[in-house]
């Protein structure tokens, strides 16, 4: 941000912003696999943060990327990251708009981070920003969270988002951002009345303060939808019969949710590419300063702490590489551990927010957590999709004080109705045996703060 942006940006709401951001009442968080469950917080956002709801159009240019188009205009290699979740993550606009560029300049070397992650929002994010990201040196970072953090609250969408972005040019000054959003079919009606979703007008909020440029892609697919022209959910047409049926519509996705790629993804493709000439065109290369923070107790300090480094009672086993548990996950999880029934994690820190990297699946069950004299809570590791195991999260505690805590999780052995739960998303058990056992697979800590040892 440049020192012109950062004066504009003191003026006005942000002098009310920081004011009512510094007596955000404290709240604990209990998240499952990814989505937060929040005690309430007190309204104390000024009512445009607090709902906030922002004019829906296709890009801002604001700042540009104009480190990343030097790069590419004097044929240097650069590296894109690709942060999201699973519509990232996805055979769709991801490789597409690597592709678009390694077309465009031919005479640069492109290639991808692949840093995206189905079912995850920014959250998650923010904490393994360091690790999958910034670790490989982007020179851009397209962040995509706004589908999974659509259910989130905009206060804490605020704290991930900005900590992505002051982690990211904390670490290196000349990497440039720009925010992309998606859509769902729920997203339709509020993208047709003008209007930006609440998790994406709150991204905007941030993208304004910090000049980052921004793309909606799916603006344009909301117009087509409301002229008739496309089909958001169903099925391709197999038969000439319902080919002729269908016209020259298109059909967007199979699920509301992830587009086909060559139709819903060709569109996000065609929007980013609209958007690039008047963003290629803005602002001048150079270092992006922080300045003051947007909320004050943003997530800027998220970190990934080892799991070995906490307190791991004697039942604990470290999975080998050549475990095909510790294979599936170890880009993400480089350490994997696994702990049956009884046997308990503790550990403490100083800071304000702690939680844990996971995995879920069949075999798994519930743990038991304690933060310092607050009421022990139950969180489960087993869930209506847990066919397969996956990554996920869950944060203890948010919005502590800043001072010493204790956490004590101990694996129950409290067996689950599974067939139930499962029974939930009409699902079943393939082999009861796969789903035999309460276990409990972990990775990493994930703190705002700093372990004790």
């Amino acid at each position: 941000m440049s020192s012109a942006t950062a004066t504009c940006c003191c003026s006005g709401l942000v002098c009310e912003v920081k004011t009512h951001l510094c007596h955000l009442a404290a709240a604990l968080f209990m998240t499952w696999a990814g989505s937060s469950v929040a005690a309430p917080l007190a309204n104390t956002l000024p009512p445009e943060l607090a709902n906030p709801s922002v004019e829906a159009v296709e890009s801002h240019p604001r700042q540009g990327l104009p480190n990343f188009f030097a790069k590419l205009k004097h044929g240097e290699d650069v590296r894109i990251a690709y942060f999201g979740g699973s519509i990232t993550a996805q055979d769709g606009w991801r490789p597409k708009t690597l592709k678009w560029f390694q077309e465009q300049y031919p005479n640069a070397k492109v290639s991808q981070i692949n840093a995206a992650i189905g079912g995850t929002g920014s959250d998650l994010g923010v904490f393994r920003c360091g690790q999958d990201v910034l670790a490989q040196h982007p020179d851009l970072v397209f962040v995509e969270f706004a589908v999974n953090d659509g259910g989130a609250p905009p206060e804490q969408i605020y704290r991930c988002m900005e900590g992505i972005v002051r982690q990211t040019w904390r670490a290196n000054p000349e990497t440039d951002i720009c925010f992309v959003y998606t859509l769902t079919g729920d997203m339709l009606e509020t993208l047709q009345s003008g209007k930006y979703p609440r998790a994406a007008s709150a991204m905007e909020k941030l993208a304004d303060y910090y000049g980052i440029p921004s793309i909606h892609m799916g603006v344009d697919v909301a117009k087509l939808e409301k002229a008739g022209r496309l089909i958001f959910k169903g099925e391709k047409p197999k038969t000439d019969e319902a080919k002729n049926e269908l016209g020259d519509r298109i059909i967007f996705s199979p699920d509301a949710v992830h587009p086909y790629p060559d139709t819903g993804h060709q569109l996000y493709l065609e929007a980013i590419v609209r958007s690039l000439p008047a963003i290629q065109a803005a602002g001048r290369p150079g270092p992006h300063s922080l300045g003051e923070p947007f909320v004050s107790d943003n997530y800027e300090k998220a970190s990934i702490v080892p799991l070995a480094r906490a307190h791991l009672s004697a039942g604990w086993s470290r999975l080998l590489a050549t475990n095909n548990l510790a294979k599936s996950f170890q880009n993400r999880l480089p350490e994997l551990w696994k702990a049956p029934p009884d046997e308990t994690l503790t550990f403490r820190f100083r800071g304000t927010a702690v939680g844990v990297y996971d995995l879920l699946g069949p075999d798994c069950g519930k743990l038991t957590v304690t933060v310092d004299d607050l009421r022990p809570v139950s969180i489960a590791r087993f869930d209506s999709f847990c066919t397969y195991h996956r990554l996920g999260k869950f944060m203890a505690a948010e919005t502590l004080a800043n001072d010493l805590h204790t956490v004590k999780i101990e694996v129950s052995a409290e067996a689950l109705d599974k067939v139930k739960i499962l029974s939930q998303r009409n699902e079943k058990m393939d082999n009861p045996k796969r789903f035999d056992g309460t276990n409990w697979y972990a990775g990493s800590l994930l703190l705002i703060g700093d372990l004790v040892d």
